[in-house]
């Protein structure tokens, strides 16, 4: 491509975006179907936007995290429900129950690192920049949680969909 190539009358990005997030839906869906059990070593970082529209978490979490937070589906979490435009999961943070809701658009990563398997992201939140959070510390099992999230070396398995606007 070159520096006068057009801009796209048709919204590429928001259309792959839309696709890679439908993946989140039917993993999360499938996970749902059987009975929220999750097979093998599977487990799952998800990370969202905390002021995205439709987020519903605590008021305390919000506080805690106001711009981006992330929550790891592994042993101890209950009641996943899956519907089209997002999910809703219960989780425990320093043992206390929480219910979050979180739509599909709200998040920013996902990586199941048992299969070094991970896709990022474009924020839908008009002018929020990441800022660093802290670990998320819901609650994981007491068999000790699983391997830390790293980024592989050469990026293989994990997705990133970054189209650049020109300005």
């Amino acid at each position: 491509m070159t520096e006068d190539t057009p801009d796209s009358l048709i919204p590429y990005d928001e259309i792959v975006q839309e696709a890679l997030r439908a993946v989140v839906g039917r993993v999360l869906g499938e996970i749902q179907e059987t009975g929220s059990e999750l097979p093998g070593s599977h487990h799952f970082y998800i990370t969202f936007k905390t002021g995205a529209p439709g987020v519903d978490i605590p008021q305390n979490l919000r506080e805690r995290f106001p711009d981006e937070m992330t929550i790891v589906l592994q042993n101890k979490f209950w009641d996943l429900n899956v519907t089209d435009e997002g999910f809703s999961v219960g989780l425990s943070f320093n043992q206390v129950p929480a219910q979050l809701a979180i739509p599909f658009a709200a998040i920013t990563a996902f990586v199941d690192p048992a299969v070094d398997f991970g896709l990022q992201f474009q924020a839908t939140v008009a002018d929020m920049a990441p800022e660093q959070h802290e670990d998320p510390e819901n609650d994981e099992a007491e068999q000790g949680g699983g391997p830390a999230v790293s980024d592989s070396e050469d990026g293989s398995n994990v997705v990133t969909v970054d189209f650049g606007k020109k300005k």
